[in-house]
């Protein structure tokens, strides 16, 4: 208490002698001494702001900065303007969250509103939430929401994010529900598999497009087999840069469009803070978790904003909910929105059309050298398989200050471009690999 909040020693016990206690130790009278800390932690003493400072950029120093980067496997560099920076960093900004209290904090639920109509016009869905934590929460709480009383078998592709995965085994652990993970056929989702593994108990199928390796999926074709059993749904995990020219998920027939928001306007940033999207359709809202925001009118005509659906809130129908989500990502939320309202449709097309382009110039390069392409139809990302040690290619990249991309055993290499990658830094990455031997 008195570490964290200002007050005297004498103010401290006035607080006390009115709740009827001597000394602090009173307080905690009740606990018993065996499970009482005795003697001192042992941490370092405080430091002065500028000790601080002076520490923290001798810590930063460790880093490793790169020049350039070909690495993607979830998590992209692309560039940020500065407008993003700037207005997120207001200072009643940056704390910002849901309120329960809602007219009291019309701003923060506008910037909300504004967030999932933009996520909307991307995925071409109905309706969005306020986000969830990262790609992962999303696509296990899109698994979750499609589960029936009688229909839990989530089937989900091989060709999704490994760490994904992973969180999506938990979340069907949690649920006791049955996941089937559906096989990959040259590096797509295996469609015979799949059409083979739907059954009466199926309540959804989920892939991510372009998937893991970067190859684009047969996306409205799985779409098909996912609806030819009655009830179950459809979910896409997309990366919105893709949006910028390619067909949305409602396009190709997705219930849920999901995915991870990190490249709209997030730095990687050593992992985080990100944030997960979710879409829906309709007539699956009432199933999309954490938080919804309307806009309606009060008594004078005049636009507000409103926690909406609150009936299919977790904190208020516990025992009926599908989701413990009970929070939203609402600064990243805003840091989404502003990247879009900055970029517009037009910068995002041209975004998106500059990772395709330079990701296939750097694909038909190193093709040229030697490396085997194994992707027939990709985005920015894209596998290739040589003789040549990967590690050794990584190193003498990183010696050149390249992050090179991401090894993947057996020769091969998942590289990456977007549109921080030049001409010349892919011509240079390029030589510098045709040197390894």
């Amino acid at each position: 208490m008195g570490t964290f909040v200002p007050n005297t020693k004498a103010q401290q016990q006035e607080m006390l002698q009115e709740i009827g206690y001597e000394k602090l130790d009173d307080l905690f009278a009740h606990i018993p001494d065996a499970v009482k800390f005795e003697g001192e932690l042992d941490l370092p003493a405080g430091m002065s702001e500028m000790e601080v400072s002076k520490d923290m950029k001798k810590i930063a120093a460790k880093n490793k900065i790169f020049s350039s980067i070909f690495r993607g496997a979830g998590a992209y560099r692309h560039y940020i303007p500065a407008m993003v920076q700037h207005v997120t960093s207001n200072e009643t900004l940056q704390t910002a969250y849901t309120p329960y209290q809602a007219e009291i904090s019309q701003g923060v639920l506008q910037s909300i509103f504004e967030y999932q109509t933009m996520i909307c016009d991307l995925t071409g869905m109905d309706v969005s939430n306020a986000s969830v934590y990262d790609g992962g929460t999303a696509a296990g709480e899109a698994i979750a929401a499609c589960r029936g009383r009688k229909a839990k078998k989530a089937l989900v592709s091989a060709t999704i994010q490994p760490s994904v995965m992973k969180v999506i085994e938990t979340y069907c652990f949690g649920n006791e529900m049955e996941l089937v993970v559906i096989p990959e056929k040259d590096g797509v989702t295996d469609v015979d598999a799949l059409q083979s593994l739907m059954t009466d108990d199926t309540c959804c199928v989920l892939i991510q497009h372009p998937n893991y390796y970067g190859s684009l999926e047969p996306a409205a074709q799985i779409g098909e087999i996912a609806h030819s059993v009655k009830n179950c749904r459809y979910i896409m995990s997309v990366n919105p840069i893709t949006l910028g020219t390619m067909k949305t998920p409602r396009e190709y027939g997705a219930d849920f469009a999901i995915g991870e928001g990190q490249p709209l306007g997030m730095a990687p940033a050593f992992g985080g803070p990100y944030l997960g999207f979710m879409a829906s359709i309709d007539a699956l809202k009432r199933n999309l978790p954490g938080r919804i925001v309307g806009q309606t009118t009060d008594h004078n005509g005049k636009t507000g904003y409103v926690l909406t659906l609150q009936a299919r809130e977790q904190h208020i129908r516990r025992e009926k909910a599908s989701s413990n989500i009970c929070s939203n990502q609402a600064l990243c939320a805003l840091t989404v929105g502003v990247y879009l309202a900055s970029m517009g449709s037009e910068g995002l097309k041209e975004v998106a059309t500059q990772c395709y382009s330079k990701a296939h110039y750097m694909a038909a390069e190193l093709s040229r050298a030697g490396f085997d392409i194994e992707n027939e139809e990709f985005f920015h990302e894209f596998v290739t398989k040589s003789d040549k040690d990967a590690d050794a290619i990584m190193k003498a990249l990183a010696e050149k200050g390249i992050l090179g991309g991401l090894p993947l055993g057996d020769g091969r290499i998942l590289w990456c471009c977007t549109e921080m990658n030049s001409k010349a830094d892919i011509d240079e990455a390029v030589a510098i690999i045709k040197e390894v031997q």
